[in-house]
């Protein structure tokens, strides 16, 4: 466990240090106050959340980060234009109305349309390194396991721009969505019109049988419920499903590994009872949300680094394979590991949250 926290700061001290360590304070005081709410100070919570959006804004103006070459190309006064927006509006609604859908619900013309506010994320807001993308095949079926967090699936959505930017074949990526995503207004649907497709066994089998590439995200409503002290650290990949999943269909694993989420939203603390009526797993309480209401779902502009591992051939494997619980498991605790080594290279490399 000593290795585990003192890998996931950065290697050398940065000015965002006190953004962390007012973090780590608010998650605290957090849990003080749930034990006792009425005899707890509310006034302490605000102010160590007060302090915490100064420090980071702080951070950023002192690293210049909106000035930096990385925004650059952001023409703020066109972004808001009116008669930008109009266009904008009107091009939306023409795109709302396509027919033109595959069985699972992906519309390309809407893809094509809403590209370039996820390519702005992925330049400019995020700043996404990429590293490791000859490793995706360039054609055939292919299985991306990667860590999960970030409470929404920008993670997804980010590693769908890389292929898609980076690679020299412009694949497309299908990716599997927790079901609870589907209980947000709107949102299933527009996950599914953009390539995500319910999380279940029979649906990635079939996108693997017709040649898809496919990205899975094992540790599951754990990964993204990770308390912001547990960044990181890499929960169990449920019963080895990915696994028995790549054996069954013979698709190569490429192990990912993705650093920058997990800051994007710091959970500090979740609410399982008053989630449970909305059907949602949990409600997330982060230093913004919900103190700022809905700007509080802004996530913040960390600096992201997607790192793809060599492919894991299953090509060899038998029909007996499938139904070796043992060779599963170890095949599961294996790809795990692999993972979580391959995060712990990348916050090794990190200098700071903020600016990479």
């Amino acid at each position: 466990m000593g290795q585990l926290k003192k890998l996931s700061k950065p290697a050398n001290p940065s000015p965002d240090k006190s953004v962390v360590t007012l973090l780590q304070q608010l998650s605290q005081e957090l849990d003080l106050f749930f034990e006792k709410p009425d005899h707890y100070p509310r006034e302490k919570i605000i102010d160590i959340a007060k302090s915490f959006l100064n420090a980071l804004a702080k951070t950023i103006d002192e690293k210049a980060l909106v000035k930096s070459e990385s925004w650059a190309g952001i023409n703020f006064e066109n972004l808001l234009s009116l008669s930008n927006w109009l266009k904008w509006m009107k091009r939306a609604r023409h795109v709302l109305q396509s027919d033109e859908v595959d069985d699972y619900g992906c519309d390309p013309a809407f893809e094509l349309a809403i590209k370039p506010f996820f390519d702005f994320l992925y330049t400019k807001y995020f700043r996404v390194t990429t590293k490791g993308i000859e490793n995706i095949p360039t054609s055939g079926r292919g299985l991306i396991v990667a860590n999960h967090s970030g409470v929404l699936p920008y993670d997804a959505a980010m590693m769908k721009v890389s292929i898609f930017n980076e690679h020299s074949s412009q694949r497309d990526l299908r990716f599997l969505v927790d079901d609870f995503v589907f209980h947000f207004p709107f949102l299933g649907i527009f996950m599914n019109r953009i390539g995500g497709v319910r999380a279940c066994p029979e649906n990635a089998e079939r996108l693997l049988t017709d040649e898809e590439l496919v990205s899975v995200f094992p540790e599951g409503i754990k990964g993204i419920s990770k308390h912001f002290t547990d960044r990181y650290r890499l929960q169990r990949f449920g019963r080895g499903g990915v696994i028995r999943l790549a054996l069954k269909t013979r698709a190569p694993i490429i192990p990912t590994a993705i650093i920058g989420a997990e800051e994007i939203h710091p959970l500090v603390y979740k609410s399982s009872v008053l989630a449970r009526p909305l059907g949602f797993p949990f409600i997330p309480i982060t230093p913004t949300f919900p103190l700022l209401g809905p700007l509080g779902m802004i996530p913040l502009p960390t600096k992201w680094t997607i790192s793809f591992g060599p492919p894991i051939s299953f090509a060899d494997s038998s029909d007996s394979d499938q139904r070796d619980g043992i060779l599963i498991n170890r095949k599961t605790e294996e790809l795990r590991n692999l993972m979580q080594t391959m995060v712990f290279d990348l916050l090794k490399e990190r200098r700071s949250i903020f600016w990479g």
